[in-house]
């Protein structure tokens, strides 16, 4: 009546079955991977900003101002961040005091000379662009003004000095605001 060989077939099929039922197919391995992969990412703009190795340089020159953390917790804001290269591009003895502490106020005003409170896209920009006649101001959180403008269908940005940067890189989401990666360093009037 009691036939062990059954018993131990029966429980070995029943054993593979949650076994087999836990793999997922390619679709859905790919689904999950996604979804883990977002969970990863990055989220506030100060997080943004630091996951871009193209952005090494401001970083450090943000966590040197000491305005990570309003970057962090504050907001929205849209960032107009310069490259490493654009930085690069500057007179190397005007980096090198920029990083120097008893220069931290320059560096502060510069920081927040490249953000602007509010959350803008780059259509949003382009519209002001448009509705201004070809010309939009924005207002930096520093309080001096950058001008935007179009050339074909990139966004130019100009300091008061008369530079002009390039967003080579729209629309970055963080949950705090928009990041803009532009290729000229730009500087408070």
């Amino acid at each position: 009546m009691f036939n062990a060989p059954k018993i131990i077939l029966s429980s070995l099929v029943l054993a593979m079955v949650p076994a087999c039922s836990s793999e997922l197919s390619k679709e859905e391995q790919e689904i999950l991977d996604a979804r883990l992969a977002d969970e990863e990412k990055p989220t506030s703009l100060t997080a943004v900003v630091q996951d871009q190795p193209e952005l090494s340089t401001a970083t450090t020159m943000v966590g040197l101002s000491g305005i990570a953390q309003e970057l962090k917790d504050g907001g929205p804001f849209t960032a107009f961040t310069a490259t490493n290269d654009a930085f690069n591009k500057m007179d190397a003895d005007q980096l090198k005091d920029l990083m120097n502490p008893e220069n931290k106020a320059e560096l502060v005003k510069i920081a927040k000379f490249g953000l602007a409170d509010g959350n803008m896209t780059s259509a949003d920009i382009a519209k002001a662009i448009a509705d201004g006649g070809g010309t939009a101001e924005i207002t930096s959180v520093e309080g001096s003004v950058i001008k935007a403008s179009m050339n074909g269908d990139k966004i130019v940005l100009e300091d008061g000095a008369g530079n002009k940067a390039t967003v080579i890189k729209a629309d970055i989401p963080s949950t705090n605001g928009t990041l803009h990666i532009i290729d000229t360093v730009l500087m408070p009037g």
